[in-house]
Parts: C-alpha cells; structure tokens; sequence
C-alpha cells in the first residue's frame, strides 16, 4: 500500500509517519483487505490540529475521515477511529462487493464549474442570466451500481454523489434527504 503522509505549514516527522503508517495499516488490515492507497494530510486550524485521511480501497470505493484536535497525534487518533467506525458499519457490504466485482470501478472523466454566488448586497437585476464561472476542473464520474453508490457517499461523507449506472448505463444521482432518507434520481 502506498502512503502520502503531508502537512501543510507543519513539518512531519519520521515517528509520526511511522505512527501514521502502522496505526492506519493496522485498522484497514481488518476491514479492507486490498486497500491501494493512503492520503493522510494535517494541518492546523487556530490552537486545533487538523487530521483528513483518504483512502482508496481496491474495490473502487473511497473512504474518508476527518478529525480535529489540541494535539497532532490524537488528532490521527480520532480521524483513525471516524474511519474504523465507518469501515466496520460498511465491513459486510465491502466484502460482498469485493466478491462480485473481479476489476476495480471505471472512472470517466468529467468538467466540473464553481459559479460565482449571487451578491445579496446588490439589489439591482443581473444584466444577464448566465452565471459567471469562477474555477473549471477535471473530475472523475465512477461507474458503480445504485447500492455502491449510496455506500461510496456515506463512506465520502458527502450530501450527492453522481454516477454512471452500471446496469442502465446513464448518470444517476443519490443524495441525502432532509428527512435522512436517500434520495436516488435515474433520468
């Protein structure tokens, strides 16, 4: 497995990468079985070190944490046992899934736009009704079926996830309601 261990605006020792490396290995050995890789970056927030890790199982599917702490080690710590108790909840699914899928998920790639939010000071009418465009990027479009696709958002901890439908081949949506349903739009 690989591992990228970084900080921004704090240097990374050797004993906590070595901390990073074992601790992480240690937790996704029981769940993961295959994980491919690891993206660990710390940073810090006011008096609070920040911990995010990323790591991307040999399924396809992504898993992310995200932890903050007075100190850097604990915040490892706790960002680690976010994404052990996520792993474990999802650990039965994964390995269902492993078992079905024999070669990892097809990515498609994609624009993706930041628009400018409308200013609420200004009162006046915008001259036109084409929003302006702040950032254009490259994103990746995973093809997955609908059950992988609601355990890839809930392990991304994200609101929406688009996706190619393996079986219908389209892009679909799931997101989360407000209710704490989720919702799935196939056009």
């Amino acid at each position: 497995m690989r591992y990228q261990i970084t900080g921004k605006h704090i240097d990374i020792g050797d004993a906590l990468q070595t901390h990073v490396k074992t601790e992480l290995g240690a937790m996704l050995e029981k769940y993961a079985g295959r994980p491919t890789d690891a993206l660990v970056v710390f940073s810090k927030s006011a008096h609070e070190f920040v911990c995010e890790a990323t790591v991307h199982l040999s399924t396809g599917l992504t898993a992310t944490a995200k932890a903050h702490e007075t100190e850097i080690y604990a915040s490892f710590d706790s960002c680690c046992e976010k994404m052990d108790k996520q792993l474990r909840r999802y650990k039965r699914r994964l390995k269902d899934h492993h078992k079905d899928r024999t070669e990892p998920v097809e990515l498609i790639g994609a624009s993706s736009y930041i628009l400018a939010g409308e200013d609420e000071a200004s009162e006046n009418e915008p001259e036109t009704l084409q929003p302006m465009i702040v950032a254009e990027m490259e994103t990746k479009i995973p093809s997955l079926t609908v059950g992988e696709a609601v355990m890839q958002m809930e392990l991304a901890g994200a609101p929406v996830l688009v996706f190619r439908n393996e079986k219908k081949d389209g892009v679909n949506v799931v997101y989360r309601r407000d209710d704490g349903n989720i919702g799935w739009i196939d056009p």
